[in-house]
Parts: structure tokens; sequence; C-alpha cells
């Protein structure tokens, strides 16, 4: 078989013994349209972007991008007349696990407003350790609680972002399961201490490869400073109760002042700051939690020393810029930023979480 032929479309048909039909009359003539100058582009090159159905429709003109868009804008906040300089930070290094250089989270519960950040401190970004502070954070729906945890890895021990780390998800697994039995309270502090012990001395022994590594071999790995505690909704309002082990702290914004409450660095005799901790995993003797009502109004503080040595008494710079800023709750990105700020000598690494109680027709779950 031959495929068959098909006839073109002008070809009228063979009929034999017959006058072939009429011609059709033409199709009348349309008007032609102006012309339309060409697309612009390379001479010999179709632009297929560019064409539209005729008559061209006038084109819009481009919206300006939002004023905030800038790097400046993101810039380090400068608390000093002279800004210090600017350098692209390393990557961490050295380090067994993935450490960001900055982390951010926020969300809100029907009785609190919740932001976390924790920021690679200057000295770092420039010889590449990584970030030694840590925070976490969760809620437990059932009481309503809120559980915080931050820690600060010390410089003198080899792996010291794995103990805060780790510091921090194992006081936020411990404080939840005491909230959850025991009504949205704290129970057993010690409980609470003996299990960041034991969860670090395990983890130093799987980097030693030693079955039972002694507190001080795990010192000298993974010694970290924790605050940790919860937040309770009661009917009475908001009930804090929080512990420290080193120096991180907790300070508090009330009537526009911002005030240390628990932690941080003290004086000695001769007046001096001294910067020795007693960290994990060496349990304190003598536990002293430290609990209060959040009143409406004001915000709670739990943060590192990154954070607490520059804040010193409350009453200076960055004091009066952290109670300003935070009356109300900022979005996390902001509070990463905020947190970020430039001061002459403060180049350690920073971490805080902040809280504010709500108002009880909040419409978080």
């Amino acid at each position: 078989m031959f495929p068959s032929r098909r006839r073109p479309p002008d070809e009228p048909p063979k009929r034999t013994g017959q006058a072939p039909p009429p011609p059709r009359p033409a199709p009348p003539l349309r008007p032609e349209p102006p012309a339309q100058p060409a697309p612009p582009g390379p001479a010999g090159v179709y632009d297929w972007q560019q064409e539209t159905d005729w008559p061209r429709q006038p084109q819009r003109p481009a919206a300006p991008p939002p004023a905030w868009i800038g790097a400046d804008l993101w810039r380090r906040l400068p608390l000093d007349e002279e800004e210090g300089p600017e350098f692209p930070p390393k990557p961490p290094t050295g380090g067994l696990s993935y450490r960001p250089d900055t982390v951010c989270d926020g969300w809100s519960t029907r009785t609190v407003d919740l932001r976390l950040a924790s920021v690679r401190g200057q000295q770092h970004r420039w010889d590449g350790r990584p970030r030694e502070d840590d925070a976490a954070a969760a809620w437990d729906p059932g009481t309503g609680a809120v559980v915080v945890a931050v820690a600060d890895g010390v410089s003198d021990a080899r792996q010291p972002h794995i103990g805060s780390q780790l510091a921090c998800r194992s006081a936020v697994d411990e404080l939840l399961s005491q909230v959850r039995s025991g009504g949205g309270f704290v129970t057993d502090w010690q409980k609470l201490l003996s299990t960041v012990h034991w969860q670090l001395r395990e983890q130093a022994g799987r980097l030693l490869r030693t079955p039972d590594p002694g507190t001080e071999e795990t010192a000298g790995l993974l010694a970290t400073t924790l605050v940790a505690g919860v937040a309770t909704p009661t009917p009475e309002g908001l009930h804090v109760a929080l512990l420290s082990v080193g120096d991180s702290g907790v300070w508090q914004i009330k009537h526009q002042e911002l005030y240390p409450m628990l932690g941080g660095k003290t004086a000695g005799a001769d007046g001096l700051i001294s910067s020795a901790v007693q960290p994990l995993p060496y349990v304190p003797a003598e536990l002293r939690p430290l609990e209060f009502r959040l009143d409406p109004g004001s915000v709670l503080l739990v943060g590192t020393d990154g954070f607490g040595d520059p804040v010193g008494d409350g009453r200076g710079v960055v004091g009066r810029l952290f109670a300003d800023q935070l009356r109300r709750p900022v979005p996390p990105l902001g509070f990463a930023h905020l947190l970020d700020f430039s001061r002459e000598t403060f180049d350690d690494d920073r971490t805080l979480i902040a809280l504010w109680p709500r108002d009880r027709e909040g419409t978080a779950p």
C-alpha cells in the first residue's frame, strides 16, 4: 500500500467531464494596523516576551521597591560613637556538628508571647569558632506552661557548643515532664540538674569513647552554664520559677526600666568583676530558685553573659535600648537583629529569650 496523497486546501477537486466550479469571491480587505515599533532587543533576535496582541496595552511603570529593602537596614546597630570595623564572618570550624551563626524563633500562646535569639559574637566570627551559646523553649498544651532554657558553653572546654546545646535540650525535656505531672509547676529542681549532669557525662563518654567519664573530665569537654525554668498561667497571673547555674542571668523590664534579678557576674571584695564560674556538670550543693509573678506590661528576659555584661545594671545605653524596643513583642528577625548590636569590647556570643504576658482575650492556641 502507498500513503494516500492529501489534496492541498487550494487545489480544486478533479471532476471528469464537468466544468470547473466558479471561483469563490475573495474576502473583503481589512485595514492594515498601524506599524508598531520593533521590540527592543539585539538586532535579528526575536524577543518573545515582548509579543502582545494588537493594539498594545500601555505598560504600567514598575513599582518602586519597599523602603525597607537595603543592606543598611540590617547592619549591626552601633551603640558607640565610633563604629567597629566591618568584616565578613568566617565559617565555623573545628566543631563536631553544624552550628548556624544566628538562630531566632517566636510564637504565642493564650497567655504569653515568646521571642528567642542566639547570635555568634564578633570574636568567634573573626576567628571562625562556632557559636557556643544555645537556647530552647517549649509549650505544654495541657497546663499552658512555657518552659525555657538558655546555656553558654565555657570557652575553656574543648566542645562547649555541644555542651550548651545538650544542656538546653535535656533541661527542656525534663521540665516538660515535671510540669505535665505537677500541674504546670517544677516539682524537683535537683532532679532537673541531675538529669542535665548525666546527659553531659553520657555524651562525653561517647565523644571520648570511655564507658564512665568523671565529672572533671566531662567539664573539660562540655562545661556549660544554664538558666532554666517555667512560666505558668494561674488565676493570679503568670507565675515564673527559674534556676541559674553559672553566670547566665535573668532580667525584667518594668515601668520602662531594665534591672537584673538573678545570676550574672558578681564583683569581689576588691570591686573587680570575676569571670570564674562553677558550670555544669558540677551541681551546686545549694539550690536557690527564683519565683515571682510576671505582671502585665512587664517583660521577662533570660540570657547569657554576652547580653548581661553590656547590660550591666540596666541603666546604660544597652539597657535603655532594650527597655525601649521591647515594650511590646517584636518580629523574631527583628529580635535577633536587635540582639546583634555593636558595642566596643563586647564581642561574646549573645543569647536571649523574652516573654510578654498576654491579656486574657488573646487568640493564640
